[in-house]
Order: C-alpha cells, then structure tokens, then sequence
C-alpha cells in the first residue's frame, strides 16, 4: 500500500495512492494524519478503508512529505562503500548520524532551492525508513518489526559550508532537500537490500546502486540509533547515499537553476523536484 500526505482547498489530510487515484483516509477512518495512524499502529484498520472509488485525482492534489509532522528526521552520512570510496574516505567504523530540520526538506513537486551564498548545491538520493513502533534500544533481530514503511529522501547538500564549515549548516539550508513521493508499506518490501535506487538530473543517470551495497544495513542503522535516542512513530531515518554524488566528480558539476533531479526506486515511485534561485 503506498499512503502519502497532501492538501485539497488548502486542508491537510493524508491518504491511499491506488492507481493515478487517492482514497482520502481522513475522511474514511478515525485519524487525521499518517503519523497518528502509526502511533495507533493502525495500518492494517487504514488499509480496510483503502477500498473503492477515488476520492480525488493526483493531479487534482498537493503533494506533502509524507509524515509533516514528523517528530525526528534522522540521517546516516558515508554509508555506502562506493560512495566511500569516490570520495576518498576510509569505510566508517560505526553510522555517522546527523539531524535534518523541516525547514529544509519539500515534498516532490515542490521547488528545491540554491541558497545566494553558494553554488556547490549537490544531490543525495537516498532511501528512507519510515518507525512505525517506537522504542528504544531496539535490537537488529527486532528492528524491521519497527518498520512502517519506506520512502525517498534528497539529502540536498550545500558542499562548501558543509565541508569548510558546518555539517549542520551544510544539510540545512532552507528548501534544499525533499521527502517523498509516498510511504511504500513494509509488508510489500521482503528484503530492503533487493531494492535499486537511482538519481538522475535532467534526465541523465548519475548514481545507481542496489541497496546491499549499505555498509551498516537497515537492521544495524536503527540498533545503532535507537541506543541513543529513543525512536516514534513517524520518524524518518535516512539511510545514505550512493556513488554518483557531485562531490565526487572533478570537476564538479553543481545544481543549477532549471535542473531537474529525480530519485527512483520502482517499487516506491519517483521523488521529482526542479532547483531554483533563493530569492
């Protein structure tokens, strides 16, 4: 089941993509939003009144991230061994964890923005872990059991700031990144490691890699954070990046306004995004 958030007549709800249809699950169940559905642990009720005729078109809806309300968004940097490699970095002995704010993610469809103080904007396509049961120090035996679902992230880069300056500065620029398009339920991912992601820009391919190339897999991600930080319903951990990153190339050719970036698995959809100027 792929569920998403969205706005119709400027009200939020969320709902069940079924073909180029959404079913308004608002309207359909007792709970507002996606993330008061997880913390209900209620998808198998949601997904009973994800039945019948359409409420709207896609076309006819506006896209939100797919958990708005997310209470943490939480990112693993240097995570695949390619990657690693490309640019020059020994493999990591442990996850390397940093936060991203709201502030600086969209939802697909909306623009990504290229601050005015630099222009080294790079891509970061990256798959996600939606917690659906919380908790804290969950084991890796136990941790898939916490998965709601799966999603795309651009951890929308800003390279001099993050790598002269601050990390934290460099992942939060304003409306650099994004989230989405929906939330792939679990019960139809078997083994996350089989899935293919793929970044293109303007249509070109620039990373591809399956995700058994993580070197700390989903399991080991949420052990090694859960440790530290007690986990919720609703929130999004990032799990890495590819090979194929700006940052890798030389010269390196940034983000410009008018690019187009996309982010693909199959099985979830496409995350689609076109960059522009801060204003």
């Amino acid at each position: 089941m792929k569920l998403l958030s969205f706005s119709k007549n400027g009200k939020a709800s969320f709902g069940a993509l079924v073909g180029d249809g959404v079913i308004d699950l608002a309207k359909r169940t007792k709970y507002a939003s996606l993330r008061e559905t997880l913390a209900a642990d209620a998808l198998k009720e949601v997904a009973s009144a994800a039945t019948g005729a359409a409420d709207y078109k896609l076309a006819d809806v506006t896209l939100l991230t797919p958990v708005p309300d997310a209470e943490k968004i939480i990112c693993i940097g240097i995570n695949y061994r390619a990657h690693c490699i490309e640019v020059g970095r020994a493999f990591p002995e442990q996850p390397s964890v940093f936060l991203r704010l709201h502030s600086s993610l969209v939802a697909s469809g909306e623009d990504i923005v290229r601050p005015t103080v630099s222009q080294d904007f790079d891509y970061e396509g990256e798959l996600a872990v939606v917690i659906g049961k919380g908790g804290h120090k969950i084991g890796r035996d136990k941790a898939l059991s916490h998965v709601a679902g799966y999603t795309l992230l651009n951890d929308g880069s800003i390279r001099d700031f993050q790598l002269k300056g601050s990390l934290a500065i460099g992942k939060n620029f304003f409306a650099t990144g994004s989230v989405g398009p929906v939330m792939l339920t679990a019960d139809e991912v078997a083994d996350p490691t089989k899935l293919v992601i793929e970044t293109r820009l303007n249509g070109k391919r620039l990373q591809y890699s399956g995700i058994d190339d993580l070197i700390f897999d989903i399991p080991a991600i949420i052990e090694y954070v859960s440790a530290a930080i007690p986990l919720a319903p609703g929130d999004i951990i990032a799990t890495g990046t590819p090979d194929g990153v700006q940052l890798g190339h030389k010269p390196s050719q940034w983000m410009k306004p008018g690019d187009k970036l996309e982010i693909e698995v199959p099985q979830i959809g496409i995350l689609r995004n076109q960059v522009v100027d801060a204003r």
